[in-house]
């Protein structure tokens, strides 16, 4: 029996349709020309990583881990727990080692575009399976790389039209100074933690970095007077946050330092930024330097930068400067028979005239002025219209849908006359 009511999609998901594609090809192709000129390679991981990745590398405490994760079983494997990776730099790091890339020249400049998952509530722009653009430099603790990974996405969303982005600038310390500040931290929120929301009293303790990007408004208040970790520093994370601000000022890269950026995953240390467009509530790029990250997953000690950008994010962003793309036509020639009973000799135009041009072929029993009205809507550059007579002379009348221009062409010649 077929279901009461059709079948929809899932909640939280969506479809990407023939008329947004043009869009999306265009933030994925730029992408990819924006990486390889910066020198970095294309890397494809698998949607499908061990639990334990996810949450040793994002972090036990994080609200990814803690409400987010779609968790599978995988049978066959005695049990053992699979997520759909909600995040790529961890999978990123993983296939470093794995594919032995820590033996060839560092750092090892990757990037990968896919789609990532997160059981996260439906709502404008956020979905549970999402894609992004991500930048991984793995092997160098250079800053060098840090302001270099910035000055990528930014170029990046520049081709894409992006003109009213904001860079947001932080450091964030690493083991070495950030404990003493995280104590200065529990110690400034603990006497507040009656006012603060249900997700930072649980936070306090465990994350309390998470208390100070809380966008929640009870919290808002308290986030002024907090200590702020750029002035607690060690003298080697000082220093190479300063690097990082002068290259980025070499580079005229405008940027504001945000002391209350901190990121939402655990593994980042040191240098944090977000790019920002006035149209969205969220960042439509953030990323960082995770040094540790290598380490908490069991390999060798590796420095290692990168950033994630959202592509529904910045098509969203686009849309709001005006820079939609409009979609191409889903062909340059469509084959028009007049006539029911002219399939074979259609398909046989179409042949012939695909090794000049992408075709597509009207079968349809309607007229032949409703034919044309249906050239018209797809927006083709040629239509070869012909009717039995013609076909049994193998000729087309070749019409440019523009100019209104038509001639007389015969199969044999069509490739040419359309090149």
């Amino acid at each position: 029996m077929p279901p009461a009511q059709p079948i929809k999609a899932a909640r939280g998901v969506r479809d990407i349709l023939p008329a947004e594609r043009a869009g999306w090809e265009f933030v994925e192709q730029s992408a990819r020309a924006v990486a390889r000129r910066f020198g970095y390679q294309e890397i494809v991981t698998p949607a499908i990583e061990r639990a334990e990745l996810v949450e040793r590398g994002v972090g036990d405490e994080t609200d990814i881990v803690q409400k987010e994760i779609y968790r599978v079983v995988g049978k066959e494997d005695g049990g053992q727990q699979l997520v759909l990776r909600p995040e790529a730099t961890a999978g990123v790091v993983r296939a470093y080692f794995e594919g032995n890339l820590n033996h060839a020249s560092q750092p090892v400049r990757l990037f990968l575009l896919g789609p990532m998952f997160r059981h996260d509530r439906p709502q404008a722009g956020r979905y549970r399976e999402f894609h992004q653009f991500d930048i991984e430099a793995v092997g160098d603790g250079s800053a060098a790389l840090d302001a270099e990974v910035i000055e990528v996405a930014l170029e990046w969303l520049g081709r894409l039209g992006l003109g009213q982005v904001q860079t947001e600038l932080n450091s964030i310390g690493d083991q070495a100074c950030r404990p003493a500040y995280l104590e200065r931290l529990k110690a400034y929120y603990r006497p507040l933690k009656d006012g603060l929301g249900p997700d930072c009293r649980r936070r306090l303790e465990a994350n309390p970095l998470r208390l100070l990007d809380c966008k929640e408004d009870e919290c808002q208040p308290f986030r002024a007077g907090a200590p702020k970790i750029t002035d607690h520093l060690c003298a080697e994370c000082a220093k190479a946050f300063a690097e990082v601000r002068r290259l980025l000022d070499a580079a005229a890269v405008e940027y504001t330092l945000n002391p209350h950026l901190v990121r939402g995953l655990d593994y980042y240390t040191r240098t944090v930024f977000e790019l920002k467009h006035e149209s969205l509530r969220d960042s439509v790029c953030g990323g960082g330097r995770y040094d540790g990250l290598a380490r908490e997953l069991g390999w060798p000690d590796t420095p290692a930068v990168g950033f994630a950008a959202g592509l529904e994010r910045v098509l969203a962003a686009m849309g709001a400067e005006g820079e939609d793309v409009v979609a191409p036509a889903p062909a340059d020639l469509l084959v028009v028979p007049d006539g029911d009973t002219l399939s074979v000799a259609a398909a046989s135009v179409a042949r012939a005239a695909r090794s000049a041009v992408s075709t597509s072929v009207d079968y349809s029993d309607r007229s032949l002025k409703a034919k044309m009205r249906s050239a018209n809507r797809l927006g083709v550059r040629w239509v070869a219209l012909f009717n039995a007579s013609e076909a049994e002379r193998q000729v087309v009348q070749l019409r440019e849908m523009a100019s209104g221009e038509q001639s007389e062409v015969s199969w044999n010649e069509l490739p040419e006359r359309l090149r």
